[in-house]
């Protein structure tokens, strides 16, 4: 099957690609970065917005199945700045689906793992994407040749994340990369109200399964999922308790003592004590289980070794 991944040069779309192609597809990057100097071998490139209906039409032309990723992320970013959330999430979603419902192709959208957060208090970003969900259920539900199936996974991390300000240059702060980063230069975490609330996490490796085999599943049955597909841990655990498996992984690292956890103010668009988790039963839908994915303890351990091999060198260079 030749797949469609827009988005595809992100942190998520690069591990969905290189499963599609561990499993003998052909891939189709969309993305709006020419980033064609990274292909590799069974891959092509597209260079487009989703939010331009001509360009993802003629992309979906040439393919067999679509991974929609593309999106702005962010909490405090789209609050302050909502419109380029809006116009891409939702009418980029409304792009793909057009497309892929005229061409008959199984599609897999990427819904947001704190859906439920939209109804107390959140920002543009899960709004939009929750928006595009809806869209999505009416192409399923009223439109011939709707096929989508929603896959919502909860805090991506492993890898390969981009790392924010000031240790990077990524918009957008993610709990893992922001975490690990300062651990491993000897400054205290720092960590969003009391650190009570419930922010699961999933190893990137384990979400790119999951959006392989729910395409895979979609083609095969010609259908989607009855309910969106959760993807996350079997077990929830606190931010603190992810501060902490941080911090003394990167001691073992770095021969120190570990660093400690700093709790300030939430931002815009966070809830105290706040869950943020998935109904992993519904991984059952595409014959996934939970109970395989790579526990949060060896999860991080990769992740901190990630950027003290990859990261740190050349932050202490400059």
């Amino acid at each position: 099957m030749k797949v469609l991944v827009t988005g595809g040069a992100g942190f998520i779309g690069t591990w969905i690609r290189r499963e599609l192609l561990a499993r003998g597809h052909q891939v189709l990057v969309f993305d709006h970065q020419d980033r064609r100097h990274q292909l590799a071998d069974g891959e092509e490139f597209f260079l487009g917005d989703v939010r331009d209906h001509v360009a993802v039409t003629e992309a979906a032309a040439h393919v067999d199945g679509i991974i929609h990723l593309a999106a702005v992320l962010g909490t405090q970013e789209t609050i302050s700045n909502p419109r380029p959330s809006a116009e891409t999430n939702i009418l980029g979603s409304l792009n793909v689906f057009e497309a892929a419902t005229q061409y008959r192709l199984p599609t897999v959208y990427a819904g947001v793992g704190n859906h439920a957060m939209r109804l107390i208090g959140t920002g543009c970003y899960t709004i939009t994407k929750s928006a595009a969900e809806d869209l999505a259920r009416m192409y399923n539900l009223y439109r011939d040749g709707g096929q989508i199936t929603i896959v919502r996974p909860v805090n991506a991390y492993g890898p390969g994340q981009s790392v924010a300000a000031p240790y990077g240059t990524s918009k957008v702060r993610k709990i893992l990369p922001a975490l690990s980063c300062r651990a491993l230069v000897g400054t205290d975490i720092e960590v969003y109200g009391d650190g009570t609330q419930i922010s699961d996490c999933v190893y990137v490796e384990d979400v790119a399964k999951a959006f392989v085999t729910a395409l895979e599943h979609n083609a095969s049955t010609g259908r989607p999922t009855q309910a969106p597909v959760e993807v996350g841990p079997l077990d929830s655990r606190t931010v603190n308790d992810i501060a902490r498996l941080v911090a003394e992984y990167a001691a073992e690292i770095t021969a120190r003592e570990p660093v400690g956890i700093k709790h300030l103010p939430m931002r815009p668009g966070e809830v105290p004590n706040a869950v943020v988790s998935s109904d992993t039963t519904t991984l059952a839908q595409i014959g996934v289980t939970a109970a395989d994915f790579v526990p949060l303890e060896e999860g991080i351990r990769r992740t901190v070794d990630y950027y003290a091999t990859e990261w740190l060198p050349g932050y202490l260079a400059d």
